[in-house]
């Protein structure tokens, strides 16, 4: 089971809700020139095909800004402007209907630029993101503290939000984001016990590969189990799909998301009689496809196969040329090897 989520205040990001028990949502970010309209298109198109719930696009100048109009018109999920530096480009984010607005608070400049953008955001009912990266604080704070610690990050984000409050502005969403595990978690454990916005949660700039991945599991897997986060984003180097499969994965392993199949396997030892990895993939790609709510084991032996996978729904255990199927623990039937893969798709499609 995973954590009890702590409740937040809600936000509307184009129909998709953030905080307040809703789901915690996967965000991705197109890496396009956003201006290159049908590239940038395309690109979200594979992104909502992999299960992106919201994207984000950087919006560096005006010709970007003005792209968003006929990129909402062609993709199904909401759009967020990423905004630096220029205020005037979240204006027209929002005019050119930006689902959400996000904004750096070290670089957005004075009260009465983010008077504007949150006059722009509030006419057409848009969230804001206060965007605070430890690569990112106002000089005065980072002196106080000396470096991008925790304690500066909440500080960056208390002093934006305050700054919205202070414009009648409400409708917030909060990230607080370092390129290492132990600061993000810890900026993010202390920003959810003194605030109730909901908090976008990631690793920054984690990398590429493996490493990346890994960084991100354990930083944004700690605090979902922990009960922390409303949305969150995998920032990896490369194709930004990656970014949505493995935030999927991360939903599922915290137990944050229960839906579509899950499949397990054992990591084989000197009693695997058959090609488990083999088989695993044959698992894998015929049941791609499954959209019902499983659990499936594929195991090494038919020693300990069916009784380390008894939590699964259903399930096969290799042996010397031929293999079990069982379900729930129970044997079901003596397989042929080359069968197993086949007879397993069978058992689970005909099953209701």
């Amino acid at each position: 089971m995973g954590a009890v989520m702590k409740k937040t205040k809600q936000i509307n990001v184009g129909g998709v809700l953030i905080g307040g028990g809703a789901p915690v949502s996967v965000q991705s970010m197109t890496n396009t020139k956003t201006e290159n309209i049908n590239e940038t298109v395309a690109q979200i198109k594979r992104l909502e095909a992999a299960g992106c719930q919201i994207v984000r696009i950087a919006v560096p100048n005006k010709s970007a800004a003005a792209a968003i109009y006929k990129i909402k018109e062609a993709v199904n999920i909401p759009v967020v402007a990423d905004i630096h530096f220029d205020y005037r480009l979240a204006v027209l984010a929002a005019e050119a209907g930006a689902d959400k607005i996000r904004i750096n608070p070290g670089n957005i400049g004075g009260k009465e630029n983010v008077k504007a953008v949150v006059q722009a955001c509030a006419r057409r009912s848009i969230p804001i993101r206060i965007g605070v990266n430890s690569g990112s604080i106002e000089k005065p704070i980072l002196s106080k503290y000396g470096s991008a610690t925790p304690d500066a990050m909440l500080e960056s984000a208390y002093g934006h939000i305050e700054l919205l409050n202070y414009f009648d502005f409400d409708h917030i969403c909060v990230s607080l984001k370092a390129s290492d595990v132990p600061s993000t978690v810890t900026a993010n454990v202390m920003a959810s016990e003194r605030i109730d916005y909901p908090l976008h949660i990631g690793i920054t700039e984690a990398g590429g590969g493996e490493l990346a991945v890994v960084k991100s599991a354990m930083g944004i897997g700690a605090l979902l189990l922990s009960g922390i986060g409303d949305t969150i984003r995998v920032s990896l180097t490369g194709d930004p799909v990656h970014e949505v499969v493995s935030g999927i994965e991360i939903l599922h392993a915290s137990g944050c998301r229960k839906d579509g199949i899950e499949i397990i396997s054992c990591p084989t030892c000197g009693r695997t009689d058959i090609d488990l990895e083999k088989l695993l993939k044959e698992v894998q790609l015929k049941l791609k496809d499954c959209d019902k709510n499983i659990k499936v084991a594929v195991m090494g032996c038919e020693v300990n196969g069916p009784g380390e996978a008894a939590a699964a729904d259903y399930g096969i255990a290799g042996g010397v040329n031929y293999g079990i199927l069982f379900k729930k623990g129970v044997k079901i039937a003596k397989v042929p090897a080359d069968g197993l893969a086949d007879a397993l798709k069978k058992l689970i499609d005909e099953d209701r």
